[in-house]
């Protein structure tokens, strides 16, 4: 069973569980992949926040990941170990190629020490678990994760654990994935994907059961708008808790719920045939 609850022993214990990582078969990071991990607690290098409630936390190395796997190309590659990587939610899959370089992946469903996989730009490969390929080579149909969204641009959809898109339709030079969200959009047939999903994905089951757990991971707390000072958030001041008839937003005025956060100068649009179902103030949104 890969997620444990304990028993009640504490406060703590008693809403918490644990993810034994039962795939993971390494236990220390290959030194040469590792990069060091400032904290900057949630801080630009004006030393403004610019993202609140981090701070604090667990040290951590860097691992380096190949999202691109562009220059590997047509080098068959032996997994040696797969790791757990306090970084992302997904497990991490250490390759070592033929010419002896190794090489950090995301780790998909079913993917095992000594298993052989490839990588190729030119010619379609065996559409197995962990090769990737240009989304022209790849059967419809079949489920795949780290995809791009320009050529040879790394891999940037479906990277966090459990995830993975389907690959319906390929028409022209575009090919048409179903995202996680359920949204519904086309990429350009160059663009690499893995074939598979990613593991780990009884990650989204893990009860945290206490705020330390949450601080180890360097997320600190935070406090509501409504018990704030009226010049210390737009929410705050008044008699009692009250929101002024205006939605949820954040201390600078932005939207917390359904707000438009898109950019729409770097984001196209034109490329989404459907947009995921999201509720927007208690309504269905498409």
């Amino acid at each position: 069973m890969p997620i444990r609850i304990y028993d009640k022993t504490s406060a703590g214990r008693r809403f918490s569980s644990v993810n034994l990582n039962t795939e993971v078969t390494k236990f220390e990071p290959e030194k040469s992949l590792t990069r060091p991990l400032p904290k900057t607690g949630g801080r630009n290098h004006h030393g403004k926040i610019t993202s609140r409630g981090r701070g604090g936390g667990a040290k951590r190395l860097y691992r380096v990941i190949d999202f691109r796997r562009a220059d590997r190309d047509g080098i068959e590659g032996t997994v040696v170990a797969v790791e757990y990587d306090p970084n992302r939610t997904a497990h991490i899959a250490l390759v070592e190629y033929a010419d002896k370089v190794k090489r950090y992946i995301l780790a998909p469903v079913g993917l095992s020490v000594g298993a052989k996989i490839i990588a190729t730009s030119r010619t379609a490969a065996d559409p197995k678990v962990g090769n990737s390929m240009p989304l022209k080579y790849i059967p419809t149909g079949l489920s795949v994760h780290c995809v791009e969204l320009r050529p040879n641009g790394g891999g940037q959809m479906c990277r966090s654990a459990g995830m993975y898109a389907r690959l319906t339709n390929r028409e022209g030079n575009y090919a048409t994935l179903v995202l996680p969200s359920g949204e519904v959009r086309m990429v350009h047939v160059e663009c690499r994907a893995t074939i598979g999903e990613v593991g780990n994905a009884d990650q989204q089951n893990v009860r945290w059961g206490k705020a330390g757990r949450m601080r180890h991971l360097g997320r600190r707390p935070i406090t509501r708008g409504v018990a704030k000072s009226h010049n210390a958030h737009p929410l705050g001041g008044g008699s009692g808790r009250s929101k002024g008839n205006r939605p949820p937003c954040s201390p600078t005025g932005v939207l917390a719920k359904g707000g438009d956060t898109r950019n729409k100068k770097k984001h196209s649009t034109k490329m989404i045939l459907r947009r995921r179902v999201s509720t927007r103030y208690g309504q269905k949104t498409k």
